[in-house]
């Protein structure tokens, strides 16, 4: 009838129970033996019937007890492994909220930041816009209020001749002109 369980230590806690209770049992017997009270016919011999009646029964109390405590044990073990796996899932399904969290955020700063670029570049462009207009006018007021111009001339015995471009924004203005010298004889 031998019961094997969970390997070598379990054995030993077995065996470290069946010691300590046949050392209250021998410790139960002494007492009995001592106990100058007790009865003269508690201390009769018994028959050998009883005697293997009562092994038997010690015996099989043994047995109960060592099936007992491996039944306990294996439960425990099956606790155990029962509470990890729980802990596990736990952690995997606080796991998981937290990356839909921080995914949800991601998301989040990314619009965010999409939002906060198309409202800078369209502040930019308009800015563009407003320097265009600006700089388009200021250039024709430029022009128009002051020219400038460019010229040539030649130089003969009797004559000058000039040749003027003058610039007043978007007109310009040429004049070609000979001018004959007064000879003086």
């Amino acid at each position: 009838m031998g019961i094997r369980c969970c390997g070598e230590k379990m054995d030993a806690e077995i065996q470290k129970y069946l010691e300590k209770y046949q050392q209250r049992s021998e410790k139960n017997k002494e007492m009995k033996e001592k106990d100058p009270l007790s009865p003269p016919s508690a201390q009769k011999p018994r028959d050998e019937e009883q005697q293997a009646t009562q092994i038997q029964a010690w015996w099989r109390g043994t047995l109960v007890r060592r099936t007992l405590l491996h039944a306990a044990l294996c439960a425990s073990v099956i606790q155990r492994w029962w509470r990890r796996v729980q802990a596990q899932r736990r952690e995997e399904r606080r796991r998981a909220v937290l990356e839909a969290y921080a995914r949800q955020k991601w998301a989040a700063v990314r619009l965010q930041s999409w939002v906060r670029m198309w409202r800078v570049r369209l502040r930019y462009l308009r800015l563009l816009q407003a320097t265009r207009i600006i700089q388009l006018y200021w250039r024709w007021h430029s022009c128009h209020t002051s020219g400038f111009f460019q010229g040539r001339y030649e130089l003969t015995a009797n004559q000058l001749g000039l040749e003027l471009e003058i610039f007043l924004g978007s007109q310009i203005c040429r004049i070609t002109e000979c001018i004959p010298f007064p000879i003086k004889h």
